[in-house]
């Protein structure tokens, strides 16, 4: 089964880290992607820049708008993701208990589905 782990922080709590505490949670973050890769269950994992960089895309009625980051009315940013291939949902649950992002930020733990109209 698919499931995405995405880490999801305070905007703004990198920018108030050191560079050597920055440089910290980056490393244990990279440790826990290459234990997950060594365990076979690692399909794909990402850090994603902070939303200064991003962009929504909405249409209403019908005219397409564009808002650039950041998001004012945003309180949280997904900062990145993991993506496992496991037996379960429990076994996903286990893996982000494992997270060393669960001292810093949440880990929301989905299960991916097909595209379709049911």
């Amino acid at each position: 089964m698919s499931f995405l782990l995405m880490i999801v922080e305070k905007r703004g709590a990198r920018a108030a880290n050191s560079p050597e505490r920055a440089r910290e949670l980056y490393d244990s973050m990279m440790a826990y992607a290459d234990t997950l890769q060594r365990e076979g269950v690692l399909l794909a994992s990402q850090s994603l820049r902070i939303d200064d960089h991003a962009v929504r895309i909405s249409a209403t009625e019908g005219a397409l708008q564009v808002r650039d980051g950041p998001f004012a009315e945003a309180k949280e940013m997904v900062g990145g993701f993991f993506w496992l291939n496991v037996a379960d949902r429990d076994a996903a649950i286990a893996i982000a208990h494992r997270c060393p992002a669960v001292h810093w930020a949440t880990v929301e733990v989905r299960e991916c589905a097909p595209c379709n109209a049911d």
